[in-house]
C-alpha cells in the first residue's frame, strides 16, 4: 500500500476534503460515493461518515493508498 502525508494548518480536516486534497478522488461527489459505499477506512476501520474529522496522526485509506494527517506546528 502506498502511503502519503498531508499536512494541514488547522486542528482537523474532514474525510471528504482529505480524499480530495490527497488526490485520491477528483470531486467531492466522488468522495461522497466512495465513503458512503464503505470503500474508505480510517485508522483501519471502515468509515461511512464523509464529515468525519481527522486529526494529527489519523490515517485514511482508499484504493490502495493510505494518507496520514499531520498538523503544521509552525
Amino acid at each position: 500500500m502506498k502511503a502519503d502525508i498531508v499536512t494541514i494548518d488547522s486542528e482537523f480536516i474532514r474525510l471528504q476534503d482529505l480524499l480530495k486534497i490527497a488526490g485520491l478522488v477528483s470531486t467531492g461527489g466522488m468522495a461522497k460515493v466512495v465513503i458512503q459505499n464503505g470503500e474508505v477506512t480510517v485508522n483501519g476501520d471502515v468509515c461511512t461518515m464523509r464529515g468525519k474529522k481527522l486529526r494529527n496522526g489519523d490515517t485514511a485509506a482508499y484504493n490502495g493508498v493510505a494518507v496520514t494527517v499531520k498538523t503544521n506546528e509552525g
